[in-house]
């Protein structure tokens, strides 16, 4: 890992979608030791409070499945599990390192028959039509450079009236609570990160895939172009964090 404590990456603003798309790759696949950690860390546990209040709004009605796209080391997937005793969920992720240790979490976890992890594309997922309850991708789709075609795909492998939910974070919009938060995320967090993960540089990325993840209302109608409707958006944390959640219509 020592050959990335000096690596840098360029703003997700000038690179190509494909560009993208590997830098996502190589940093996720270098920060898994830490990562569990340094998200706790860097949120002060916020994380977990965010998962669990998406999770609570879940609602499982014909396939007694859930889908958690882009599911990193799998925390979605097992706050689902733990709090809907009956349901099953795969976790999709195209980062082998990240599956991995999400494998070893859903075993320890107890939820090994319950939670199935596959690895596969989020603008193409590997699902037949109308597979799933619900699709929930947390802290994922700022990584997509095609945002509006990973919806699309979690709305087809969804059952009509299934729920499609997305836990982002974004910059407040509150003016005091933003500039605060700017100064977090370019001072405070990278030198916590160069503590703690053999790969500091990716969390400059974190910082800067937030500032240019859209508004709260762009990424609403992206999700509406995307075909949902009912889309709502509940801030958290002052909102340095937004759930989506849109409805995919029923058949005609």
């Amino acid at each position: 890992m020592e050959q990335f404590r000096k690596k840098s990456y360029p703003s997700i603003s000038e690179v190509t979608k494909t560009e993208h798309i590997g830098m996502v790759k190589e940093i996720f696949g270098t920060i898994t030791e830490r990562y569990d950690f340094l998200n706790h860390l860097l949120s002060l546990r916020r994380d977990v409070f965010w998962r669990r209040f998406a999770v609570r709004g879940l609602r499982f009605f014909k396939t007694g499945r859930l889908l958690d796209v882009a599911c990193g080391t799998g925390d979605v997937a097992i706050a689902a599990a733990a709090l809907h005793a009956d349901i099953k969920a795969v976790g999709l992720d195209f980062v082998k390192e990240m599956t991995d240790i999400a494998r070893i979490k859903t075993e320890k976890a107890g939820f090994g028959s319950r939670i199935r992890l596959v690895r596969g594309d989020a603008t193409l997922l590997p699902f037949t039509d109308n597979s799933f309850d619900a699709a929930l991708i947390a802290f994922g789709i700022r990584n997509i450079p095609d945002r509006k075609e990973a919806l699309r795909e979690m709305s087809r492998v969804v059952v009509p009236g299934g729920r499609v939910m997305v836990l982002e974070m974004v910059l407040p919009r509150h003016r005091f609570f933003r500039s605060i938060y700017l100064f977090y995320l370019e001072r405070i967090l990278p030198r916590l990160a160069r503590i703690f993960t053999g790969n500091p540089r990716a969390y400059i990325y974190l910082a800067d895939s937030i500032k240019n993840f859209p508004s709260p209302e762009k990424f609403s109608a992206l999700m509406e172009e995307a075909g949902l409707i009912g889309v709502k958006k509940y801030a958290l944390t002052l909102g340095i964090t937004y759930l989506f959640s849109g409805v995919k219509g029923e058949l005609k």
